[in-house]
């Protein structure tokens, strides 16, 4: 237990880290790494790999440490080089934790979190089932969160209306069984 406490107050370091850096992030990890456990306990995953994913969406974004301050909190759209930059974010993340065999699968979570269903993602166009189960479960708890957060470019969406923009999309970001439990979340 005293270990399990230490990890954990490490990495709740390192997300304290990213949140001075990035204002705006504030709670968003430990929303997605809660929302990420919930997802994969409804569907039956064992305990330990809950934990697993648990600790992967709560770093999931630490990558962003090592994208400019200017360009987290930019106003406006994005052009294509600074969205770039931001799609680098996965890589840098995985990168930072690769260094331990104990991290390999939560690596791999957070190097693929942004990766869609249909190929269409980042880093590395996986599709389907090459996405590791992990990075499925955190892209769906990560996109709900974000879209029913207010960020610097526009209000929250209520969780209905999130759920249906997720929903529209599905077929292109997730399985439908992973949608259907972001529908649920909140």
């Amino acid at each position: 237990i005293a270990q399990g406490k230490f990890q954990k107050d490490l990495l709740m370091g390192m997300i304290k880290i990213l949140e001075i850096y990035d204002p705006h992030t504030k709670g968003h990890s430990e929303n997605v790494a809660s929302l990420s456990a919930r997802f994969a306990e409804e569907l039956g995953i064992s305990s330990d790999l809950i934990q697993r994913i648990y600790w992967a969406g709560l770093v999931h974004d630490i990558g962003k440490i090592l994208v400019s301050r200017e360009l987290l909190g930019k106003m406006g759209p994005l052009t294509s080089s600074e969205y770039q930059i931001i799609q680098n974010h996965p890589v840098w993340g995985a990168e930072v934790l690769q260094s331990s065999d104990e991290l390999s699968d939560i690596v791999l979570y957070i190097r693929h979190h942004h990766e869609r269903w249909d190929g269409s993602g980042y880093p590395d166009k996986l599709a389907g089932e090459g996405i590791p189960l992990g990075s499925r479960i955190i892209a769906v708890a990560d996109a709900f969160d974000a879209m029913t957060s207010d960020r610097v470019y526009r209000a929250a969406l209520s969780p209905e209306v999130a759920a249906r923009a997720t929903s529209s999309t599905a077929s292109m970001k997730q399985p439908p069984r992973s949608i259907e439990q972001g529908r649920s979340a909140r």
